[in-house]
């Protein structure tokens, strides 16, 4: 212990005598903004014998993001004398004496000491105390909690890493930040759906994976599914949050074990995403905020291929190895039909080009003490790298109100999001044809602009732009929030709302995508239009209790829930024009057939409570349980019961630990716990028919479709989670690591069937269990943090490892070679590849059942696990004054399908990439390819096939990429203009991958790979 000497006993002696004076005291008088008034020549604690003039100070508070900080503190230390700043942070300090020391203050932000050293302006920026940051509070939807005293695991990002990138969906911005979530980009092409998995794959069939999304407390569907976009999306989904702007975005918050996702009950087996938009902060005055940006995107990563000599090299061999002296009539790229000399870069000519991306924002915010609002419009505007015209426009409107009643009993909080969205590409995606197009194919265009088919041997692959694809959206959701205490913390709550979408598309096949020596007419021109409507709408009442006495905080949730959706869809094909300019007319068609009339009700009820219970703030028991109702299941199937128990230990607390000096925080925390799955089709165990387009004596004619089965029950996941997470030097250090296993069980698919009963399936539940377990690891920290430097870092693991653990009968069934119990369900089985023969360099694969001959299912035995390993992100922060620089980099460590997967015969008049190259020769035994063919040769045929289904089309997929790059500069101007931002930013910059293919997480091939994007953008502030 430090001793005390006498002079500094009589210092605090005397220091404490003052201070008794100047609370017993006459005291001074206060003027307004609660600074005292003291006779001339005195100045408080300073004598009016003090020399200096005393000082008027003015300036600015915000956070380190530059948002203005309304109610600070300042206070002259050691005096009475201060102030507080006003909604836009700005504050007047009056009598300030040179040399003294002000003291800024705020909850949640660490306190800041400046001497005054002559200076009069003195703007100041205020940091976050990392260990408020337990004081956080999480969305955990239908109830809220403080990050410290949360027993489930909930993974948080805020609008401060989500705002200004260059993204249409905010999905893009949260790639890389959050421990057990893997989303992957759908499509280069914006527009396009996402892959989301929390915890990896529960369910046997790919839409019983999709998690839940809730927006303002409104559930929204997990996709849109088109009906004619399979050539330009990829599994022809959309995802919802397309229609939220990111900047208009306050959190994401993602729910991963059973206490988190079991109030959810059905809804919540596969993790639920909730959507915060932002809102008006009361006791602010009004702001207007206008943020532009502008981007430029081109495709991220090209493949190296054969230039002209190698190309055509490759061709004369392989007519050589086939034996074939003249070469075929149909061989225009070396029996001197096209120009042997010419090489055109395909990838820059098809998908090489300068994709740019507009976005403007306007949103308004204020309120008063009781009330605030928020209103925001953008529009977003971006173009393809395609070389044509083909356009993204999306408009948003979202506005938010909140009000408090003055006896703060009554509480109201409603929020309107609408979305209107369309989108203009092409009908099939070119991406493929750039790697595969001889590099002296013709050019494109003739002289006078018209499309070159160099006299009917080229097919040109700009005639696909005369095909297109488009579709116009529009989303609609509105939420109300009212509470109110009814007695003394006893509160009645209700949540509901509605959400509708509308999407509309057209597909448009003119006769003019076709060869016009073809002699192909309007009258083959064909147009399909689809057009579906979903709406739904929610009601949630609630009743919560929450009491504390003594050591003991109860809070008890009751509630229930109604929803109910509708469908409705119609598909129309219209065959056969006059014209070319009446297509988008279906009465103009002269054949016009219905595809799809169709409309369909879901229905959904349930009943759940929550009750939380601590101790001592450090003993916390959380218990929730649902019970669900759903029309998707027979009358004696539709209720099911879910629930989970989560329980948290902060030992820190602990009076062993209280006063530790290296723990700051530490916590110990698990849960188990059962959710569910009902996300299969509407009428499914119903025997239903359709119409059928073909007529019985005149007369419509109906077929069955489905048959009748109502035995079958909710999918159901049981989770398991223990975690620990520690703080360390004030928090500056916090490590949270999480283990968890789901099992998932009672799988929802369609049973195979004989066609001998006319059905392919029968929808069914199949006794097969999967296992979902792994590890998960955050490390975020604070290196520096001075008066003007601060850099803080984040840094995320994911170990996730899935499993088929049960599958009676799987030998027999015809799932038997697309899976095996102990592996994970994203097995393939291939052939496995042995090399080249030394002889004859054709390729080798392994004759398991040894009859001479390589056939399937005997002899691709090889199972290859198509999976990731682990995958996670490191992101930085560093503030310098009012500069700001940011960057995330993503990284994963997996196995996919490799080009050669999808590769055709080298040989063949396609281009291949340079590693093709490495070709098997008397001089280069130890060649990779087996001898080029020209395809006269079957024996090489097959088994190039058997190639590209061996182990040599599976590789090493992984990467580090550069996601995202951000660097911003705020200048403050004046009293209207209250400071201006530029900012760049950068998203999918670099990666680096010895992946054999064109984009290691887009492994799809034939579609655009997400683009490398900088965008430029300034925000106003008002």
């Amino acid at each position: 212990m430090k001793k005390i000497t006498k002079t500094q006993s009589g210092i605090y002696i005397v220091a404490l005598c003052v201070c008794l004076f100047l609370l017993t005291g006459p005291g001074h008088p206060v003027r307004a903004g609660g600074q005292p008034v003291f006779p001339a020549g005195d100045s408080g604690l300073f004598p009016a014998g003090f020399q200096q003039e005393p000082l008027t100070i003015t300036g600015k508070v915000t956070d380190t993001s530059g948002e203005p900080l309304p109610g600070v503190s300042i206070a002259i230390k050691g005096t009475f004398t201060g102030t507080i700043t006003g909604a836009d942070g700005t504050y007047v300090l009056k009598n300030a004496p040179e040399g003294a020391v002000l003291s800024f203050s705020f909850v949640g932000f660490k306190t800041r000491e400046i001497t005054l050293d002559g200076q009069t302006q003195l703007d100041v920026q205020l940091e976050e105390d990392i260990t408020a940051l337990s004081e956080v509070t999480i969305n955990a939807g239908y109830y809220t909690v403080k990050d410290r005293e949360r027993t489930g695991s909930i993974a948080r990002v805020r609008a401060k890493e989500l705002e200004n990138q260059p993204v249409s969906n905010v999905l893009s911005s949260v790639q890389g930040r959050m421990a057990g979530v893997n989303i992957t980009q759908g499509s280069g092409v914006p527009g396009g759906g996402y892959s989301i998995q929390i915890r990896g794959t529960n369910s046997l069939r790919r839409a019983g994976n999709y998690p839940m999304y809730i927006v303002d407390g409104v559930p929204v569907s997990p996709q849109t599914t088109s009906t004619y976009s399979t050539g330009i999306f990829p599994y022809t989904e959309t995802n919802p949050l397309t229609a939220i702007n990111p900047n208009d975005i306050e959190s994401i918050e993602i729910l991963k074990d059973a206490d988190a996702t079991a109030i959810y009950g059905s809804r919540g087996a596969n993790g639920v995403i909730l959507i915060t938009t932002k809102k008006g902060k009361a006791g602010r005055k009004t702001a207007l905020s206008i943020n532009s940006s502008y981007g430029i995107s081109r495709v991220a990563n090209q493949m190296e291929l054969m230039n002209t000599g190698q190309y055509l090299d490759m061709r004369r061999q392989a007519y050589i190895n086939d034996g074939i002296t003249n070469y075929p009539a149909n061989a225009y790229d070396v029996n001197g039909t096209w120009d042997e000399t010419r090489y055109t870069d395909w990838q820059d000519e098809l998908i090489g080009g300068t994709a740019t991306n507009s976005n403007i924002q306007l949103s308004l915010s204020g309120g008063s003490e009781n009330t605030s609002f928020l209103i925001s419009g953008s529009h977003n505007r971006q173009t393809t790298v395609f070389s044509d015209d083909f356009r993204y426009k999306t408009t948003n409107l979202s506005a938010n109100l909140s009000h408090r009643s003055n006896d703060k009993r009554l509480t109201l909080a409603a929020s309107g999001l609408f979305s209107d969205q369309s989108n203009n590409v092409i009908y099939e995606d070119i991406t493929g044809q750039a790697f595969k197009l001889s590099p002296n194919a013709p050019a494109l265009y003739n002289e006078d602009g018209s499309l070159n088919w160099e006299n009917n041997t080229f097919t040109n692959p700009l005639a696909a732009y005369e095909s297109t694809y488009s579709n116009d959206s529009k989303t609609f959701n509105l939420n109300l929030n009212l509470s109110y205490e009814l007695l003394p913390s006893v509160f009645v709550k209700l949540n509901g709302g509605t959400n509708y979408q509308f999407f509309n598309e057209i597909a448009l096949r003119p006769n003019t995508m076709y060869n016009p020596a073809f002699g192909i007419t309007p009258a083959n021109s064909m147009a399909l239009k689809s057009q579906n409507q979903r709406f739904s709408y929610l009601l949630e009442p609630q009743l919560n209790y929450r009491h504390t006495f003594h050591n003991h905080e109860l809070d008890i949730l009751l509630g229930g829930t109604y929803q109910e959706r509708e469908n409705t869809g119609l598909g129309l094909l219209g065959y056969g024009f006059q014209s070319n300019a009446l297509i988008t007319n279906l009465a103009a068609a002269s054949t016009v057939s219905i595809s799809d009339d169709s409309r369909t009700e879901y229905k959904y009820a349930a009943v759940f409570g929550r009750i939380n219970y601590q101790y001592k703030s450090r003993y916390i028991l959380n218990l929730t349980g649902r019970r669900d109702g759903s029309s998707r299941f027979g009358p004696d199937k539709r209720f099911a019961n879910f629930g989970a128990v989560g329980a948290a230990w902060l030992f820190s607390e602990e009076n062993f630990l209280a006063r530790s000096s290296w723990l700051s925080f530490g916590k110990l925390r698990g849960s188990y716990g059962i959710t569910g799955s009902d996300l299969i089709g509407d009428y499914q165990h119903l025997d239903t028919y359709t119409v059928s387009s073909n007529s019985y004596g005149g007369s419509t004619s109906l077929y069955p479709s489905r048959l009748h089965n109502p035995y079958f029950s909710w999918e159901k996941t049981t989770k398991l989670e223990v975690a620990l997470e520690l703080g360390f030097l004030d928090d500056r250090v916090q490590v949270h690591t999480a283990w968890y296993r789901n099992r998932s069980g009672n799988q929802l698919v369609g049973i195979p069937l004989p066609a001998t009963t006319g059905f392919s399936s029968i929808q069914a539940n199949l006794p097969a269990t999967v296992e979902n377990k792994g590890l998960e690891l955050e490390l975020s920290t604070t290196p520096v943090s001075t008066r003007y430097f601060r850099w803080t870092s984040n840094f995320n693991i994911s170990f996730p490892e899935n499993k088929l653990v049960e599958f009676p009968g799987l030998e027999g069934s015809t799932y038997a070679n697309q899976y095996v119990v102990g592996y994970p369900t994203s097995i393939v089985k291939v052939y496995n590849y042995e090399g080249t023969d030394p002889e004859t360099g054709n390729y080798v694969f392994t004759d398991y059942n040894n009859d001479g001959a390589i056939t399937s299912p005997d002899d691709n035995q090889v199972i290859e696990e198509v999976a990731i390993n682990y995958f996670g992100g490191w992101s930085n922060q560093l503030t310098y004054k009012r500069w700001d620089f940011s960057f995330l980099f993503q990284f994963v460590d997996q196995r996919q399908k490799n080009y050669i997967s999808s590769m055709i015969r080298p040989g063949s008049m396609f281009n291949q990439p340079v590693e093709v190259l490495d070709v098997w020769s008397q001089d280069n035994p130890d060649g990779q390819y087996m001898p080029y063919s020209s395809g006269a040769d079957a024996q090489k045929n097959q088994l190039h096939g058997y190639f590209s289904k061996s182990t040599a089309s599976i590789g090493d997929a992984s990467f580090v990429r550069l996601k995202n790059v951000q660097l911003s500069y705020r200048l403050p101007v004046g009293s209207y203009l209250q400071d201006v931002r530029f900012y760049v930013q950068g998203q999918n910059l670099l990666t680096i991958t010895d992946y054999f293919g064109v984009d290691p997480e887009f492994i799809l091939t034939g579609f655009l790979p997400p683009l490398k994007t900088w965008a430029f953008g300034i925000q106003l502030n008002f």
